[in-house]
């Protein structure tokens, strides 16, 4: 009972309210991930159900958290842009990455039949999550766009590598040497000239990621999501309350770094 003899020992509980005024990022990375695929059997380079299944979580996240405007998500990670002005769980840092981070874990796990129907789950998979704070719009687009070219950077060498070991007959060990010092040029010509694959004509799934973003529509009966910031409606679509904008999810595979995206989809960071 709250006001036990015992109750005292909440005095030890330290606030951890993150600052006002500021964007907030969340990101959650996989555990492990590297033995995860391949106890899972992960087709390599890009496993497209693997994906469709961060996707699906992702969404469900965006889907019970209206603050959350952007989403962009590549491998086994996902990151999450929430509004500056929200007060979701008075912006308790713990509160937030706990439950962000559960819901997505638990919609991975319970969507995994879904996606890969014939791979039973063979153990539980985990996700660690954090919060990082930027004070400008500047700062948010670097951190996109810095993830982005990770994207770009990984899936290119994966590319290669896995052509070089699956149709150029070398051992995981030949294809790390043979691509030992060399720069991204080099690498869109090994894949050209030995094995007759363009590189951009790759799927931008793989090449850019995905990005979620929350779009206004006024007009529609029914929308994606409308949860309030501090109740989560566990990934069902709920009808617009009065007052409020009904908001739909796009997903796309885009370019993030340049200007276009984000003269396109302004309100973000509004």
């Amino acid at each position: 009972m709250a006001g036990s003899k015992f109750a005292y020992v909440k005095k030890f509980e330290l606030p951890d309210a993150l600052l006002p005024n500021m964007f907030m990022v969340f990101r959650l990375d996989g555990h492990s991930f590297h033995r995860f695929s391949d106890e899972h059997e992960f087709v390599k380079p890009n496993d497209v159900r693997a994906l469709r299944l961060m996707d699906h979580a992702a969404k469900s996240v965006l889907e019970a958290y209206s603050d959350i405007g952007l989403a962009f998500g590549e491998s086994d990670e996902y990151s999450f842009l929430l509004r500056k002005s929200t007060t979701l769980y008075n912006r308790r840092e713990s509160k937030i990455v706990s439950t962000l981070t559960s819901l997505f874990t638990s919609n991975y796990v319970f969507h995994w039949p879904t996606y890969f129907p014939d791979v039973p789950l063979r153990y539980p998979p985990s996700f660690d999550g954090r919060i990082v704070l930027y004070p400008s719009q500047r700062e948010v687009r670097d951190y996109f766009a810095w993830r982005q070219a990770d994207t770009h950077i990984n899936n290119l060498y994966n590319t290669v590598f896995w052509a070089l070991v699956q149709q150029g007959g070398q051992t995981t060990t030949e294809a790390h040497a043979t691509l030992r010092g060399t720069v991204s040029k080099d690498k869109h010509e090994i894949l050209f000239s030995h094995f007759g694959m363009n590189y951009d004509k790759i799927d931008p799934r793989y090449r850019k990621g995905s990005v979620f973003v929350r779009i206004e529509t006024p007009e529609a009966p029914e929308v994606t999501t409308e949860a309030t910031s501090s109740q989560p409606s566990e990934g069902i679509p709920k009808k617009a309350k009065k007052g409020k904008v009904p908001t739909t999810l796009e997903l796309l595979h885009c370019d993030l770094i340049r200007d276009d995206f984000w003269e396109k989809y302004a309100h973000l960071l509004d």
